[in-house]
């Protein structure tokens, strides 16, 4: 298995991470023998380190330094806000417009790798900045209604706080499709039985930083997969996508 390659230049490497991809091994998946961090290792034939983290069943963007010091600088300026993130969402229900989310969250913990982690740390700031950009109403009951609802969004968090999005949509009553865990599962339920989608429809889109040795700003892109862009077509919302998502005329 090989990973899409977004950019790679002496010191960085971005790939295409697909939805229910690792990023690491971990305790919470010990079944799972597939990481992208050995994959991309084992297809640029180097050393990769991480510095930012996607969820297993998020796809997008995925940043590597191809040296420790390289790694440090880089997590450094995620740390301090420096790295602009956004991602693509589908949610239940008709999303605000525009509505930025000054909502404080508890840290999750999970037992098996947050065992010795102190369980009494109050809330962390946590903001999120969201934009509607589509919706769709399907004749479809659901939950009570004759129709059921739903928006694309466009997400843009300016702290990383685990599950972040995906809270803050919940706090907001729009939880994202595919949720397990803070989504609604007759919702769920529908999109994979009826329209054959069976991931969480959250997407990290783009990511824009500063080049670590050049100070030149970059801006890397990721294309949503096939069953995201099969979504897209059947509820009409290809052209409502960002820009940088826009596919290239053909020639």
């Amino acid at each position: 298995m090989s990973l899409p390659i977004l950019f790679q230049d002496d010191v960085i490497v971005a790939v295409n991470k697909p939805s229910g991809l690792l990023v690491h091994r971990s305790e919470i998946d010990r079944h799972e023998t597939r990481f992208a961090l050995q994959l991309v290792r084992d297809q640029i034939g180097q050393r990769v380190y991480p510095v930012h983290r996607l969820d297993k069943p998020t796809s997008g963007v995925l940043l590597f330094a191809l040296d420790s010091d390289t790694a440090r600088r880089l997590s450094e300026s995620f740390a301090e806000r420096q790295a602009c993130k956004s991602y693509i969402a589908v949610c239940r229900g008709f999303a605000p417009e525009s509505v930025y989310v000054d909502y404080a969250l508890k840290e999750e913990l999970d037992k098996y790798t947050d065992k010795k982690a102190r369980r009494d740390r109050p809330p962390q700031e946590a903001q999120t900045h969201f934009s509607r950009l589509a919706t769709t109403e399907l004749d479809v009951e659901i939950e009570g209604y004759p129709q059921s609802r739903y928006s694309l969004i466009e997400c843009r968090p300016e702290t990383g706080r685990k599950h972040q999005i995906r809270r803050h949509l919940k706090h907001l009553s729009h939880p994202i499709i595919g949720d397990a865990k803070h989504g609604r599962g007759r919702h769920n339920r529908y999109f994979k039985h009826q329209l054959g989608i069976d991931r969480l429809l959250l997407h990290a889109s783009r990511l824009q930083i500063t080049h670590p040795d050049s100070g030149a700003p970059l801006e890397l892109a990721a294309p949503l997969d096939d069953r995201f862009l099969i979504l897209m077509k059947r509820f009409g919302w290809e052209q409502a996508l960002p820009a940088y998502l826009q596919p290239s005329p053909t020639p």
